[in-house]
């Protein structure tokens, strides 16, 4: 196993580039960092390009499995790597594994609107995961799926469901020519409590922006348009935490 000791190394500045969405597009790979995302990535059968441990790592049974693609580095290198305060000493660069096109939907979807914040993308989507959710599709400009952030906030659910990125003009379109139906998240006087929808197996569901909510134009797309009651003072909720609600609350769990 080759050994890396300095950050400006040139294989390990394109490791650190892959921070950068851009470069992600570019190269069609991104990193996955600590021993979770790792392991879920090669119990999903993940395509690996390559693989970085520090020393104390390397006699590790995943790392053995992966001897012919790994490096062994140094504290440096794994502290210029990282994107945590304390790293856990392995990094893998591995493919994208998201098809480019999608003909058809069924079961429940989330469809997220110019949602910006990381963590509450990567929450949307461990829990689409754990309500059992068929996927996940943003818009353009929401949060990168592959940003490590998001990587941390969804814990390997992205190796669970799909998930895409799309124009949602298109992802309703799909949908509605799928049988879907296509609730929007926004209060306003057509909306109707969440819970007093009649439960559906088969259904999109909108989730907008965290300051402006959904767009006008998605808005005046959808079959029905549900709200949270806020019982208290609260002014509203987090999208994340609404999502939570409402997907649990449509499918009637």
């Amino acid at each position: 196993m080759k050994y890396i000791e300095s950050k400006k190394n040139d294989e390990i500045k394109n490791v650190i580039k892959l921070s950068a969405t851009k470069n992600i597009k570019k190269t069609g790979t991104y990193v996955v960092e600590g021993f979770h995302l790792v392991r879920e990535a090669d119990l999903n059968n993940e395509e690996f390009v390559s693989l970085y441990v520090t020393t104390p790592n390397v006699g590790d049974r995943l790392v053995k499995k992966y001897h012919e693609i790994a490096t062994e580095i140094s504290t440096e290198v794994a502290t210029a790597i990282s994107e945590t305060k304390n790293n856990q000493g392995i990094f893998a660069v591995i493919k994208i594994n998201q098809p480019e096109e999608i003909s058809s939907l069924s079961g429940q979807w989330v469809f997220l609107d110019n949602v910006q914040d990381p963590g509450n993308v990567g929450t949307i989507v461990r829990t689409a995961d754990a309500a059992g959710f068929a996927g996940v599709i943003s818009s353009p400009n929401s949060a990168d799926f592959f940003q490590s952030k998001v990587q941390r906030a969804m814990q390997g659910s992205q190796f669970h469901l799909p998930i895409y990125k799309m124009n949602l003009d298109e992802a309703i379109d799909l949908a509605k020519d799928s049988g879907l139906h296509v609730y929007g998240s926004e209060v306003n006087s057509e909306a109707v409590p969440y819970n007093e929808i009649q439960k559906s197996d088969n259904f999109a569901l909108i989730m907008g922006n965290e300051a402006n909510g959904m767009s006008q134009d998605l808005l005046d797309q959808t079959d029905d348009n549900v709200y949270i009651p806020i019982l208290g003072k609260a002014e509203s909720l987090n999208v994340a935490i609404a999502a939570g609600i409402l997907m649990y609350g449509l499918k009637g769990i």
